[in-house]
């Protein structure tokens, strides 16, 4: 056997040959097995004595020939080895050969050989395998982890070819639209553009990202696992040297008449250098190697374009962000990487000690800690090329346009009420709705809006100066939502979202005041006198008050027929019979609930069902439902007056303000009354709002409808207060 002039390096010579490699040291893992096998049967063939010996170093021999080109140099060598064998074949043929020059052995070899051979060479065959299958699997994990950034660059340029796609339908649809839609489509149209600019711009980033990583894969990644590898093979002829040692010795102690074999196979075993066996693979696998191509930018083939960067102002906002975000990432990650680096150092150290002999420690146990180390510096590193690709391809392109930039303090935020986007002006939809806010200056915007908020938060804000900021912003966010930036003749704008207008119902009693409007001509039939749809627009008057139009229910009863079409009462008559009681609203009343009613002011009704626990149910005109009992007057059974129909086309106008009822019972049998309880403190932002303590307990009269606030009772007076900020007890 030569000498070693120069150790091999499998990542160097080697470059993408996991799998042969990982073949080849599978099988001299395996090997193991077949060489405490053979320690187990040669104990029991020593108990057989001299002639069974022979017939086992034969058999060996037989096995050693069919797997002698496999250890040698693998499965599939470059170049074949000929009558060559590796180094530590060389030294097993001198094994076999000293065993058949021995004749005979005692019992007591035979167990020794048990207990001091084979067993252990089980042992560390299992770990190693274990070692090898840990190398194996993380060579898949790095092969996914390429195959996966090239999906994902697939899948960019998938995005790229669908926000080309999409530019040219806004294209399409801004030349056939005309009139208002033509200058809205072709908004769209240059929106989308520049959208399809930004898509284009992270496609190119994640060619670079896809192409350094590629890099890093097959000049850094793979050779390190190939060295892993070598070095775990020449680990394993390192312990199997030493089983082989102690079997020579175990043999030259006993056996005195051997002595002369045994000293000679003593002699070969030391000759077996680890490198040998790896030299003679490397040299027998060698072969030409190129690196794959780069990747490079493909244009769509709906829009033709360059691999040029987009550099544009509105580019230049997005890349900023990434920038920003990039940068501020990338010293962290150096140092971690360096810091992950040192300690791998500092474990292979120890590795080589113990190789030395000089430290006693569990070697597997080391290289497994090492490999663990070696994962978590690629999981870091690969995070600190990404950034540090993202830096230099943007800088290279727009310089550093993150000099002077004054960046938001943006955290992930989950909004409890309604909230516009500060950029798109859009709604941030949901009880659930993710988004991010400026802990300084209060801008808000969607996830996706993120990276396209320009970098200019004026800093810590007060909560005077952050609504008026909100103010403007929201301004400007709808100006660009519109054509011309304000609305149109016959164009009605879009409400402003604040507190009094989320609540749900200003009829209902709960709200502090409400006004209402009366407009029309002519009689209106009880049919006609469902309360109008809810206005789209609130107008708040005063810090606290509520006001809102609506349209004033229709004239008294006593005005119309009881049923629509019906001819009016003449003198005399009585519509209703002498028994039916009839009570008159004190006020009026929205139905909340299944089997309530909504009943005007003023309006006289049936009584169909007494007082039952603070409710009545009563007939107004051909609707029938349950009201409060406070919110009715019962009237004396007289007969009512005839009909003083009128066809006048007169109508009224002006302003009523409707009287507020009592707080209300709840009906029984038809709700059951509901608590809540105070999880946090709170104070009343208005009158139309409930102070809390923690812990504090209230009537829930109406649960949160989708406006982020519940309606309950403290002291007999409904008011409102934070959904989130209550539960049901």
């Amino acid at each position: 056997m030569a000498d070693v002039d120069i150790a091999p390096n499998f990542g160097q010579e080697l470059k993408d040959a996991f799998k042969p490699v990982n073949a080849w040291v599978s099988g001299g893992i395996t090997w193991l097995d077949d060489i405490q096998q053979f320690y187990r049967e040669r104990s029991a063939i020593e108990k057989e004595y001299s002639a069974k010996l022979n017939a086992l170093a034969k058999k060996y021999y037989e096995k050693k020939s069919k797997k002698s080109s496999s250890l040698s140099v693998g499965d599939t060598p470059v170049m074949t080895p000929g009558s060559l064998e590796s180094a530590s074949l060389t030294t097993w043929t001198t094994q076999l050969t000293t065993v058949e020059s021995r004749a005979a052995e005692h019992d007591r070899f035979g167990n020794e050989l048990i207990n001091n051979l084979a067993d252990p060479l089980r042992v560390l065959g299992t770990r190693y395998e274990e070692l090898r299958k840990r190398h194996s699997d993380y060579a898949d994990k790095l092969e996914k982890e390429r195959d996966s950034t090239y999906g994902d660059l697939r899948k960019m340029k998938g995005k790229y070819d669908a926000a080309c796609q999409e530019v040219e339908n806004k294209r399409k649809k801004s030349e056939s639209a005309f009139d208002y839609s033509k200058s809205k489509a072709q908004n769209a149209y240059q929106q989308q553009i520049l959208d399809m600019h930004n898509v284009k711009n992270s496609y190119l980033i994640a060619i670079n990202v896809t192409n350094k990583q590629k890099e890093k894969y097959y000049h850094e990644y793979i050779p390190d696992l190939l060295d892993s590898m070598q070095d775990l093979s020449e680990s394993r002829t390192t312990k199997l040297n030493g089983i082989w040692a102690l079997a020579a010795q175990l043999e030259n102690g006993m056996l005195k008449r051997s002595t002369d074999f045994v000293t000679h196979l003593s002699q070969e075993i030391p000759r077996n250098q680890p490198p040998l066996d790896s030299m003679m693979f490397a040299r027998h696998n060698a072969g030409p190697w190129q690196d794959p191509p780069d990747k490079a930018f493909e244009p769509s083939p709906v829009w033709h374009d360059d691999d040029a960067m987009v550099v544009d102002d509105t580019a230049k906002v997005f890349l900023r962000n990434v920038l920003g975000k990039s940068k501020s990432q990338l010293g962290d990650l150096r140092r971690e990487v360096d810091k992950k680096r040192r300690e791998v150092e500092g474990v292979r150290k120890v590795k080589q000690l113990i190789r030395e002999g000089k430290d006693k420690r569990d070697e597997v146990e080391i290289v497994r800690a090492l490999f663990a180390m070696q994962e978590d510096l690629h999981q870091v590193d690969h995070k600190r090329l990404t950034a540090e690709v993202e830096t230099v391809t943007i800088t290279l392109a727009v310089g550093d346009v993150t000099v002077g930039a004054k960046s938001h303090n943006f955290k992930s935020q989950t909004f409890k009420i309604p909230t516009n986007c500060d950029l798109c002006g859009e709604r941030i939809w949901g009880l659930s709705a993710k988004g991010f806010d400026c802990r300084d200056c209060g801008y808000t915007c969607h996830s996706k809006c993120e990276m396209k908020v320009p970098a200019e938060c004026p800093g810590e804000q007060t909560k005077d100066e952050r609504k008026k900021l909100k103010a403007e912003r929201q301004e400007q966010a709808n100006s660009l939502k519109s054509p011309t930036g304000a609305a149109k003749d016959g164009v009605s704008e879009l409400p402003t979202m604040s507190r009094s207008n989320t609540m749900n119902s200003l009829s209902s009693g709960y709200a502090a005041s409400a006004n209402r409007s009366v407009s029309g001509s002519g009689p209106r039939s009880p049919a006609e006198e469902t309360p109008p749809d809810r206005p789209h627009s609130l107008s708040v008057s005063g810090p606290t008050t509520l006001r809102k139009n609506r349209v004033v229910a229709p004239p008294p009863a006593a005005y119309i027929s009881e049923l629509p079409g019906s001819a009016p009462h003449t003198n005399g008559s009585n519509p209703t019979s002498s028994n039916e009681q009839r009570g008159k609203m004190l006020y009026g009343y929205d139905a909340n609930g299944d089997g309530e009613v909504t009943v005007s002011e003023g309006k006289e009704v049936t009584i169909l069902e007494s007082d039952d626990g603070g409710w009545i149910k009563v007939k107004a005109g051909f609707k029938e439902g349950l009201v409060p009992t406070a919110y009715v007057e019962i009237l004396a059974p007289t007969p009512r007056p005839s009909s003083i129909y009128s066809n006048s086309g007169s109508s009224i106008s002006g302003s009523v303000t409707k009287k507020q009822g009592p707080a209300v019972a709840p009906k029984r049998g038809a709700k059951k009354l509901k608590y809540v309880e105070a999880l946090y403190e709170y104070t009343a932002g208005s009158d139309a709002e409930h102070s809390m303590a923690e812990g504090e307990r209230f009537v829930l009269i109406k649960e949160d409808p989708g406006d982020g606030w519940a309606e309950v009772e403290k002291g007999g007076v409904v008011k409102s207060v934070p959904a989130n900020y209550v539960q049901s007890v």
